[in-house]
């Protein structure tokens, strides 16, 4: 009994501490809900863009739906004069893309200054969001680039045949099962993928265009889904300056006619204990704040994921499906 008040004791005290220095770290970092009348919001791009329809609880993607959801907050938030997009992602499926830039139209519609700033890796549908922005910080060594667009299958006709396998296909038109990977593709087929691959080629090579200011010829020479450091990408006009995440906080509070040192708000960024138990750590008192300390060092790691979706995407630096 004696060695079970030992312990408990211990976690009280524990937790104590955590709580003390979590909260003395968050008020240092600005997080949290702010009082300031002038924010500058920061929402994260971290892993594939995809459509995924929730987050798991270690993350690993970013899901359209709850980004979207985030920029329109930002974007109604009368005290967030500029917000942050920091990416890190290998880019992701076309749609999912083009839904979050939509928002981000929408958020620079509202009057809120928008800039991109890139970590290890913007590259592909990454990159698409960042020319979204109003100007690109990248560290040197950040990926960049990857303008493009790619669609692949398999076909394993032959491992069928080998594992005495026939597939039997009853379809209502000769395109119904277009990509299968129980025969060839057709030469007719390849072309009408083709076609659609090179629509969504054509509206990246635009998109970089009109975000970077620069002609569309001299993006097509560019386009050809490579990838660069940040400082080729910055001598090529791909990005505007060579900065860290603090960079971009400072220029962007800067661009929006803000001084002094800026008030951070953070949007979408889950904590563990919120996500285990649904949202209810923030009734729980004391475990709202072990989970705001969690958040500091960083929770576990999650892995990357380096496939995307079988399905039409950006070409990503990391696809290891080519």
């Amino acid at each position: 009994m004696a060695r079970k008040k030992i312990i408990v004791v211990g976690i009280l005290i524990f937790t104590a501490f955590a709580v003390l220095v979590g909260s003395l770290t968050l008020k240092k970092e600005g997080a949290g809900v702010s009082t300031s009348k002038n924010q500058v919001g920061v929402i994260f791009i971290e892993g594939p863009i995809v459509d995924s329809g929730g987050q798991s609880l270690f993350g690993g993607v970013s899901d359209s739906r709850q980004i979207m959801r985030q920029i329109r907050t930002a974007a109604e938030d009368p005290v967030v004069k500029a917000v942050v997009l920091r990416i890190n992602s290998p880019g992701g499926t076309v749609p999912a893309t083009q839904e979050i830039g939509r928002e981000l139209e929408r958020l620079k519609d509202a009057g809120k200054v928008l800039v991109a700033s890139m970590g290890d890796v913007a590259a592909s549908g990454g990159y698409w969001l960042a020319v979204k922005t109003d100007k690109i910080y990248a560290n040197p060594g950040t990926i960049t680039g990857s303008i493009g667009v790619i669609m692949s299958y398999q076909n394993i006709e032959e491992l069928y045949r080998k594992l005495g396998i026939e597939p039997h296909v009853i379809k209502s038109g000769p395109q119904k099962d277009l990509g299968s990977p129980n025969r060839e593709m057709t030469g007719e087929e390849r072309q009408l993928l083709q076609e659609m691959v090179d629509q969504m080629f054509d509206s990246f090579v635009t998109v970089v265009a009109e975000g970077r200011d620069l002609p569309k010829d001299r993006v097509m020479e560019l386009a050809t889904g490579r990838v660069w450091t940040g400082e080729q990408a910055k001598a090529l006009a791909l990005v505007d300056e060579m900065g860290n995440y603090y960079d971009a906080i400072n220029g962007a509070a800067k661009m929006a006619g803000m001084t002094g040192k800026p008030s951070v708000k953070y949007f979408g960024k889950k904590r563990p204990l919120d996500t285990i138990f649904g949202g209810g750590a923030k009734k729980a008192g004391i475990a709202d704040e072990i989970s705001q300390w969690l958040e500091i060092i960083r929770e576990i790691p999650s892995p990357n994921l380096l496939a995307l979706p079988r399905d039409l995407h950006w070409g990503g630096v990391f696809d290891d499906r080519n």
